[in-house]
């Protein structure tokens, strides 16, 4: 900490802060104008602002004031932590009066605005506590949070390398350290970062859609195109086919089996259907770990039929194949792991899960396209997403006429900006990725990932042991554990099968899902106070065979300091729900 030099502050004389007495101003002058002798109001303003900016040259006492601001905050921060998963006291969201919020007309001091931004963290839930088990939201490393940081100081845009320089490099780096990962060959691949996993999606059935309808940048979509993918795809594909115009009702989405993965029998019949109609196939989605259920599509079978189909049709375009791996990527570090010999001493539950995960990403090498996203299973914070292409080749597909920006690309010989649908693109996301792949290696991320899944593996256990609870997707192997909660006096064996294929049980589905949804007010209700545990909640894991949604509880074990008490923490927040709802059952 640089405790041992005097942090700035407004309120030093010029001697102490380096800096000159007053702003220069015009040579010009009357020579007895009191006006002048008096600086303009607005010069005051601009020479005090000048102290809340990083100083361009190197000045040791400003560079102390900038590091002990970032401190200050941090520990305002930290004095926000507890034992609970959230940070400071619980708190009611307020929109009404965020909405009368205005701008003032005065400045404000950086240390009142640092204050006011720490006080927003309020009531936040800590992604990192063992009991945030909350989606797929992981705890940022440190390297990752300060590689986001630094490129904030100095603003470098991954529009050309004339002015992202060395950061630019970062992003190449990290692509080709990624394709290598996931089996494209790094000579090839090309990649960008985007604004997240859907534009990842979005960026490959836009290169797709280009591959089977060329021209569609210039003059619009003039035929019939589809977007294929499972029924338990990413709702993203829907955004996608609504953006590029595709439209929704265009999206083909193909059964799943009860492990939550297409139907490759289905998915050949419903692909020769379209051909047969003589539709065109924007992309195909391979979805490589659902949301909900870790579900992982047979990418090598959906190549296979891709493949033969074309050929069958005589096709003079091969339809793009997507991977949505931005949750699975990671498990790529197992792809030349030694699953019999187990260096890492994994328990053997746990190398049979790991492995069930590898035998599918294996395959992500051959698919066209696919997405990741750091700030899921990388350990990065938000928003870190790779868009990656076998073949960067086919960027050409989606550039820009260079005389449409006369104004750029004038130097430098690396212009992502050309085919990037977004001009401006921060460094963080790139940085924060390259932090935590340097930091890792293989072996730190095969060891993150085993424990999460041993956690996971846990949880199952205990919850299919109890009566009341029954795990939905026993069969999957990720960190994420789905699960129904019954009320005393109901067939945990055989009452799932029966809401999943029995239409007569419609009503009894029905009652239970709204049973499971008061579990989760009421667990939720707790956390938001700062107690028992943070889960969360689907509306539809799937539909039953006759068309109901089912509800499901969802724990996603995220955090590195996860252990099998934090496990009990959610069993015993599933206890105390149910005496609740007991209690209120029995009320007249």
């Amino acid at each position: 900490m640089p405790t041992a030099v005097i942090p700035f502050s407004p309120e030093m004389d010029a001697s102490q802060q380096n800096v000159s007495h007053s702003p220069p101003r015009s040579t010009h002058r009357e020579p007895h104008s009191e006006a002048y002798l008096m600086p303009a109001p607005y010069q005051d303003i601009v020479h005090a602002l000048r102290q809340a900016f990083p100083q361009p040259t190197s000045d040791r006492v400003h560079d102390a004031y900038f590091v002990f601001s970032f401190l200050r905050a941090l520990d305002q921060v930290d004095r926000m932590k507890s034992v609970s998963p959230l940070l400071g006291k619980p708190e009611t969201l307020d929109y009404s009066a965020a909405k009368q919020c205005r701008v003032a007309d005065e400045p404000s001091t950086l240390e009142h605005v640092t204050e006011e931004l720490v006080a927003h963290l309020s009531g936040l839930f800590v992604s990192g506590h063992p009991r945030a088990q909350v989606n797929v939201v992981p705890a940022p490393t440190i390297p990752s949070i300060i590689g986001g940081m630094l490129p904030s100081i100095y603003n470098p845009n991954l529009c050309s390398d004339e002015s992202g320089r060395r950061v630019s490099v970062a992003e190449v780096e990290v692509t080709a350290m990624t394709a290598e990962l996931v089996g494209y060959p790094a000579e090839q691949a090309g990649g960008v970062f985007t604004f997240g996993g859907t534009g990842t999606l979005l960026y490959g059935v836009k290169i797709g859609l280009e591959k089977a309808c060329p021209g569609t940048a210039q003059t619009g979509l003039r035929e019939p195109a589809v977007l294929i993918c499972s029924e338990r795809a990413h709702y993203a594909c829907l955004t996608v086919a609504s953006w590029l115009g595709l439209g929704e009702q265009n999206v083909v989405q193909i059964p799943t089996s009860p492990e939550n993965e297409m139907r490759t029998c289905l998915f050949e019949t419903m692909l020769r259907d379209v051909l047969k109609q003589g539709r065109k196939v924007a992309a195909i989605v391979a979805t490589m770990g659902t949301t909900d259920a870790f579900g992982l599509d047979d990418l090598a079978s959906i190549i296979e039929i891709r493949d033969r189909l074309r050929d069958e049709f005589s096709l003079d375009y091969t339809p793009h194949i997507h991977a949505d791996a931005v949750i699975g990527w990671a498990w790529s570090v197992f792809n030349d792991y030694d699953f019999t010999t187990n260096p890492l001493g994994f328990q053997p539950r746990t190398v049979r899960a790991l492995a069930g995960t590898a035998r599918r990403i294996k395959h992500l090498g051959q698919s066209d396209s696919l997405g990741i996203d750091f700030h899921k299973t990388g350990f990065a914070p938000y928003v870190s997403s790779l868009f990656l292409l076998r073949n960067a080749a086919d960027l050409q597909l989606i550039s820009r006429d260079q005389s449409a920006t006369p104004y750029l690309f004038q130097s430098g010989h690396h212009h992502p900006g050309k085919y990037t649908l977004e001009t401006t693109r921060s460094g963080s996301g790139p940085m924060a990725a390259l932090a935590n792949l340097r930091l890792f290696g293989k072996d730190g991320l095969r060891s993150l990932l085993g424990h999460l899944v041993t956690m996971a593996s846990e949880l199952s256990t205990h919850l299919k042991a109890h009566a009341s609870t029954t795990v939905l997707n026993a069969d999957n192997f990720g960190a994420v554990t789905l699960f129904r909660v019954y009320p005393d006096g109901v067939d945990t064996f055989s009452i799932p099968k029966l809401e999943q294929t029995d239409a007569s049980y419609r009503d009894q589905l029905k009652a239970n899902n709204a049973y499971n949804r008061r579990v989760f007010e009421l667990i939720h209700a707790e956390a938001l106070q700062g107690r028992g545990v943070v889960i969360s909640l689907t509306d539809c894991y799937r539909l039953s065979d006759y068309g109901e949604p089912i509800v499901a509880l969802k724990s996603y074990i995220m955090s590195p300091f996860s252990e099998p008490e934090n496990v009990s923490a959610v069993l015993d927040s599933i206890w105390r729900a149910r005496q609740i709802i007991a209690q209120e059952q029995r009320q007249p």
